[in-house]
């Protein structure tokens, strides 16, 4: 425990109050190693009373055009805005990652997507085909599916759970969200800025937990015809399952195995710096970070020596230190889980050139029971291993050598995957054709994690099902419904 200091104690929220629970989870700062917070343990019962509120809410909410609900998430944008600083310290604390990329990524990011989602509901727009023969006029219009279930997961925590709040509540939906039980904290802190911004009771619900107590509970509701997820392909199935009976419609934005595709023509001054970014960044935890990486022979060698360089350069230190590159990992369960692929690497022949086992990580005394890692680049490995075919989610890469355009797509394409990949090369012709061939809903070419928005977002194959993005969320959190006039 964490001695006499006092705990954070965080509450639902549920119809625009915070309700207390019966019984709590101890949550873990993972750069100490210590309990510094607790989540309520929720059930059934929460879940119900967030239905009732949600239901309650709906009418009135969704009676709301699309200009004034746009305006109350442009004054929940500057809320959060304006307490960024706040939001970042304690993003950076309940999740491990460094206080820089807190700062930079995740807490600007959720700002953008209330922004971005309050301009994208007033520009959508509806079809209509006239019939003069059968002298009739038909038209579409789009309506809120209803009550929409979140389940965000713990590596971008608040980053992806405004990432499905603001789609789902501009298009007049009310919601239920369920963050990890392992990150909550900025959660908590935005229902704090919910009523400010003039969001109404009921509107936007969360009930903090444990998936198999909430996460089963609303996906089972029948009240909840609609669930967006984005975690795990374990917790998808089951997802999947007991959403069955009830037809519910699905969001289900999973795991990856990115390659990224290094051909000889390519700017190694560009491609090193950023291929260690996207192999590391968020400590590896983001579904997007780069886990296999194909360089061409003939630059094998030149390639493998920069990029091992360049990774030992990354900082692994204190979050809250402003020049460390990488923080903790979210738990000693998946540090343990990380390490323990680096020993299959090694039992299986591999070469492990840092990183794990290889290099002396050194931490501040007040760290040292934290969950830390150092970046770890594995080669000599084949393309039938464990940590080339399966989702690591941590600080590990592996570099491997090809020799052919066609041979590497097939080995790129091998997996069950298909939800990013990166290619470099200076060739436009091959850029063009090695980006068509991949079997990966995003393809970043010579960059990485650049986005746009209002272009569709997720995964081929086990990587997922539907996309999210402007037009895409505001189909799958509305009912389309065609109207025909005879006159």
């Amino acid at each position: 425990m964490a001695g006499t200091r006092a705990l954070l104690m965080l509450e639902n929220f549920i119809d625009g109050k915070f309700l207390p629970c019966d019984s709590y989870l101890d949550s873990y700062d993972p750069s100490t190693g210590e309990v510094y917070c607790r989540v309520p343990d929720s059930g059934k019962a929460e879940v119900a009373a967030a239905v009732a509120a949600a239901r309650a809410a709906f009418p009135g909410w969704s009676a709301h055009s699309p200009q004034e609900r746009s305006q109350v998430l442009l004054r929940l944008a500057d809320l959060l805005e304006q307490s960024l600083e706040e939001f970042a310290v304690a993003e950076s604390r309940d999740q491990g990652k460094t206080i820089t990329l807190a700062r930079t990524m995740d807490i600007p990011r959720s700002v953008q997507n209330f922004r971005f989602f309050a301009s994208s509901i007033l520009h959508h727009t509806s079809q209509c085909t006239q019939m003069d023969h059968a002298g009739c006029l038909h038209y579409t219009v789009r309506e809120p599916v209803g009550i929409a279930g979140l389940i965000s997961p713990w590596n971008l925590p608040l980053y992806l759970l405004t990432w499905k709040i603001a789609p789902a509540i501009a298009a007049g939906n009310t919601v239920i969200a369920k963050p990890s039980e392992l990150t909550s904290v900025t959660a908590w802190m935005l229902c704090q800025l919910l009523q400010k911004a003039g969001v109404p009771p009921g509107v936007v619900n969360i009930v903090f937990g444990t998936g198999p107590r909430v996460g089963e509970a609303l996906v089972s509701h029948p009240e909840v015809p609609v669930i967006s997820f984005t975690g795990s392909q374990p917790t998808a199935e089951r997802i999947t399952q007991l959403s069955a009976p009830h037809c519910k419609k699905l969001s289900l934005e999973l795991g990856g195995k990115n390659p990224a595709i290094i051909f000889e023509d390519a700017n190694l001054e560009e491609c090193v710096p950023t291929t260690v970014r996207s192999s590391f960044a968020n400590q590896g935890e983001i579904c997007l970070c780069t886990s296999r990486i194909f360089v061409q022979k003939s630059i094998y060698s030149e390639f493998l020596k920069k990029f091992v360089e360049a990774t030992r350069m990354w900082k692994v230190g204190s979050p809250a230190d402003p020049s460390a590159s990488m923080g903790a990992l979210i738990s000693k369960a998946h540090l343990e889980k990380v390490r323990r692929y680096v020993k299959i690497a090694r039992a299986e022949g591999a070469r492990i050139l840092c990183g794990e086992g290889v290099d002396r990580l050194s931490l501040p005394p007040g760290n040292r029971a934290g969950y830390f890692m150092l970046p770890t680049v594995i080669t000599d490995i084949k393309d039938e291993s464990r940590c080339m075919k399966e989702e690591i989610f941590g600080p590990v890469t592996c570099v491997v050598p090809f020799d052919s355009e066609e041979e590497v797509v097939k080995r790129a394409n091998s997996v069950q995957y298909g939800l990013a990949a990166t290619v470099w090369s200076s060739n436009v012709g091959r850029v063009h054709r090695v980006a068509k061939k991949l079997q990966s809903g995003l393809v970043w070419t010579n960059c990485w994690l650049i986005r746009e928005l209002n272009l569709p977002f997720g995964g081929m194959k086990s990587s997922g099902v539907g996309r999210e993005g402007a037009k895409d969320s505001y189909e799958f959190f509305t009912e389309s419904k065609t109207i025909t006039i005879k006159h």
